[in-house]
């Protein structure tokens, strides 16, 4: 097993998580073996590619939970995660982790086992205010399949936007804080982790070829690829977020600011008669939004919008000096949730990002919409669970109107087993967002046990 600086950090924590030999010396007295909760699932995941049935994943996945109270007030809690891909297409060769901070790597054994602790918390209540201290995820906003103010945590694309946001998003080394302020509730967020999204190295199942993403060169111009310039200073480059929410008038409402670095880096070009050297490099940006939420009988009614600064996106014109332009963003999405028919759910979604800066250059359209539709039904006393989300893009032109459907059959054949059935089809011009992927359509299978 390769130890590194990197993740000396996992190291000791699942060495604590395992042993539970230093459960005292907190000031709140020791923990017994009887204070102690271990839970957690084990599963198995398959994915067979449409064309020819080949193989693209057979994994596993053990996620142990182990938590424990050290007072009336305060409670810890360990969650790990250890994953085994014998098939290894997701992420080729052992991850480099070179997007994470020293304190969020991951061990790996050789180039199909990885292991984390994916959250470890302190839990604890101060007077009438809250507090988690740790390795924690912190969600904003409550959209499927696409994302506008869930900015916190970064989000692995090891396997696009295919995993549940649950499983997708990277946690992170934080202190969050909910205060009560008369009707109101004030969320303070302070992230020294520099850690940022997992991108998939050239070659990996769902590496990146769309023009929307990766700058695009001639045939035959060599190309050079400069190191990552990442933030690493835990205090100067850290992210910080406010949020304040309440319920007023039975509408549930938020307001929400956070000074954070984009996720995922800005990629920039430089021609020269030797060929294009293209570096990587993350910026910061302003994000101001908020959220709301009403329910109207049988219908819910909800939204977020956020307002961000700063962002950079990719043109085409070669009298660029880098390749890309800056330009704030103002992006929504608006939803509908419907639940009046006995064991179904039906949401529909508009997402719409339009670019405050649009040269005629600029590869993305300056307005970009999205239309997704999730239809959800139980059988059998809930037992069975089928879902339908349907992610259609609404754009024209060759990088838009492509899209994503996802089909799944949970089957609860146990209290502690569950069946999993499921398809993934991309749709639409290869150079489009989703589009890129449709030689990757697959069947999935899986079984999870609880613990």
């Amino acid at each position: 097993m390769k130890y590194t600086r990197k993740n000396m950090a996992t190291a000791a924590l699942m060495s604590v998580a395992a042993t539970g030999t230093v459960l005292t010396g907190f000031g709140w007295g020791g923990v017994s073996a009887d204070d102690l909760e271990l839970s957690g699932t084990f599963e198995t995941r398959t994915a067979f590619g449409f064309t020819g049935s080949k193989l693209q994943k057979s994994e596993f996945l053990l996620t142990p939970e182990l938590s424990f109270s050290l007072s009336t007030k305060t409670s810890v809690t360990i969650i790990g995660r250890i994953r085994g891909d014998m098939k290894d297409q997701l992420e080729p060769g052992s991850p480099l982790d070179v997007n994470r901070s020293d304190f969020s790597g991951r061990l790996t054994l050789g180039d199909n086992i990885d292991a984390e602790i994916r959250e470890a918390y302190i839990d604890t209540q101060i007077g009438s205010s809250y507090l988690r201290l740790g390795k924690q995820q912190i969600v904003w906003g409550q959209a499927d399949g696409l994302k506008v103010l869930d900015v916190l945590n970064p989000q692995s694309f090891r396997e696009f936007i295919l995993d549940e946001f649950d499983d997708s998003r990277i946690p992170l080394w934080a202190v969050n804080a909910e205060v009560p302020v008369g009707n109101f509730t004030l969320q303070l967020v302070w992230i020294p982790d520099t850690t940022y999204a997992d991108i998939p190295q050239a070659g990996a199942l769902y590496g990146f070829t769309s023009p929307l993403i990766v700058p695009q060169a001639q045939p035959g111009v060599p190309v050079t690829l400069l190191p990552v310039e990442k933030p690493s200073n835990a205090l100067s480059d850290s992210d910080v977020g406010v949020k304040l929410s309440a319920f007023m008038g039975g509408w549930d409402l938020s307001l929400n600011y956070a000074y954070h670095y984009q996720d995922t880096p800005v990629v920039r070009r430089v021609i020269s008669a030797s060929g294009i050297s293209v570096g990587q490099s993350y910026a910061r940006s302003h994000l101001v939004g908020g959220t709301f939420s009403n329910v109207f009988g049988d219908f819910t009614l909800r939204g977020e919008l956020g307002y961000s600064t700063d962002k950079w996106y990719a043109v085409t014109d070669p009298a660029d000096a880098d390749g890309v332009v800056r330009s704030d963003e103002f992006a929504y999405v608006l939803g509908l949730d419907y639940s009046g028919i006995t064991d179904w759910f039906i949401s529909a979604q508009i997402f719409q990002s339009y670019l405050t800066d649009s040269p005629a250059a600029l590869v993305r359209p300056a307005t970009d919409t999205n239309f997704t539709l999730l239809v959800q039904r139980d059988f059998m006393n809930e037992t069975l669970k089928a879902k339908a989300l349907l992610i259609q893009s609404l754009t024209g032109g060759d990088t838009g109107g492509d899209g994503l459907l996802q089909l799944s059959l949970n089957y609860d054949w146990q209290s502690n087993i569950t069946l999993r059935l499921g398809a993934d089809v991309f749709y639409g011009s290869k150079t489009g967002l989703f589009g890129q992927f449709r030689e990757t359509d697959r069947v999935t299978l899986g079984v999870e046990v609880s613990f």
